[in-house]
């Protein structure tokens, strides 16, 4: 245990240490703070600043609309922009106010014949509308012309109501003797926007950290065959402590990473100018699903294990580091296969494909934690789940650790499956 400790420990100093590690992490992390602050970015690139946009409107320029659209105005708190009226339609004035930064574009109403609305046109220093403001506008106008169309045969909150779009809301159906009730809970129980965006980031961290420490592991034993050291470590640690000491130490390693892009995540989303992002995202903390959190961890470190012990067995079978991309290549692609059931599974959480990949356990990580944090997965599948994952650790452990210990010191060309279970059977395990 005491050498397994030593591994452990080496592991991990050595890989944290390691500039590729530390470019790879660097990398990531600016990656993530680039993706997080694309909204930023976007708006300051098309010219949205901070507070409403100042829209000019032309009062001679079909007076009845500019009237209209002034009238949604008011009565908007938060409609997303300010009026400037102009009482001619001058475009060395207004190409002058556009410039000093007055107003940031105008509007221009086209003709219309036979009650059909006018075409609208929005003139500014870009070409592009920045995403906001064109929803904003895009509301305001679509009231204005409901107005135009109805020639004023409805009320302002007929009116409203007309241009409000219409929410459909998916409920499954209750059993025939849960009533209307079953309808009420089940739509009281719809996932919070909060828990869709953790289960996202859930699956994102188990592939990559799942990929890219079971990469390092192969890796680092192959590395090791090629290099002729592995026959000097045998001689004072034995293969098997060196397996499972690699394993646990790349596990804190991906814990490691975790923390890391955790902390990067944490300081990007707290900044000024991110805040009104969540705010419009609605992401309450208070609506995570604590067993969510539970089960991911516990689906996180089994499936990690899962895999590492697979990637350990492939390593050691490999002599060459360039032949370690091929030999890796179907453990990649189940990898691959568990991140695109979870991730094209968002939406339909209770489908039968998760059912099934719940019971596979090299898809069952990804499949639970979505089941869990977005759908109604009974506790009793979820059990059985984790059991089925924990039997294959123990199966493919012992079976990985066969074949380490006897693969890490066959050189020369791959095994064929023949000669490797001959070689097996002089080991006891």
């Amino acid at each position: 245990m005491n050498k397994m400790g030593t591994v452990i420990a080496f592991t991990f100093l050595n890989k944290i240490r390691a500039k590729s590690f530390m470019i790879t992490t660097l990398v990531l992390a600016i990656l993530v703070t680039i993706g997080l602050n694309i909204p930023y970015f976007i708006d300051k690139f098309t010219g949205n600043d901070e507070g409403p946009a100042t829209i000019g409107i032309i009062q001679n320029n079909r007076p009845e609309l500019a009237d209209s659209l002034k009238a949604y105005r008011e009565k908007q708190e938060a409609a997303g922009f300010e009026l400037t009226e102009y009482e001619q339609a001058d475009e060395r004035i207004l190409r002058q106010d556009l410039e000093e930064g007055r107003i940031d574009g105008y509007l221009e109403f086209g003709d219309s014949n036979d009650g059909v609305f006018p075409s609208v046109t929005y003139i500014s220093k870009k070409d592009t509308i920045p995403q906001g403001l064109q929803s904003s506008l895009q509301a305001a106008l679509q009231s204005v012309k409901a107005e135009y169309i109805t020639k004023g045969m409805l009320s302002d909150e007929q009116i409203a109501a007309l241009t409000t779009p219409v929410q459909i809301e998916a409920v499954k159906q209750a059993a025939a003797d849960g009533g209307n009730a079953g309808a009420g809970e089940a739509a009281a129980e719809k996932p919070a926007t909060i828990n869709y965006v953790l289960v996202y980031v859930l699956i994102i961290l188990f592939f990559m950290t799942s990929m890219m420490t079971g990469n390092m592991i192969a890796a680092e034993v192959t590395a090791e065959k090629s290099s002729r050291i592995m026959e000097i470590l045998i001689t004072s640690v034995s293969p098997l402590a060196q397996m499972f000491g690699k394993i646990i130490g790349m596990f804190f390693i991906g814990l490691f990473q975790i923390a890391i892009f955790a902390a990067v995540i944490g300081i990007n989303i707290s900044l000024p100018h991110n805040r009104p992002v969540l705010a419009d995202f609605n992401l309450d903390l208070s609506q995570i699903h604590v067993e969510m959190l539970v089960f991911g961890l516990l689906f996180y470190i089994l499936g990690y294990f899962l895999y590492a012990t697979l990637f350990a067995a492939i390593g050691s079978l490999v002599s060459r580091t360039e032949e370690l991309g091929q030999a890796i290549m179907p453990i990649t692609m189940l990898s691959l296969a568990a991140f695109y059931i979870g991730i094209f599974s968002l939406a339909a959480p209770n489908s039968m494909l998760l059912k099934v990949s719940s019971f596979i356990p090299f898809f069952s990580p990804v499949s639970i934690v979505v089941r869990v944090g977005l759908g109604d997965a009974p506790i009793w599948e979820v059990i059985i789940s984790m059991l089925i994952l924990i039997l294959s650790i123990l199966f493919f452990g012992w079976l990985s650790a066969k074949i380490y210990r006897t693969g890490v010191l066959l050189y020369g060309k791959r095994p064929s499956i023949k000669e490797l279970r001959k070689a097996m059977r002089a080991y006891k395990l």
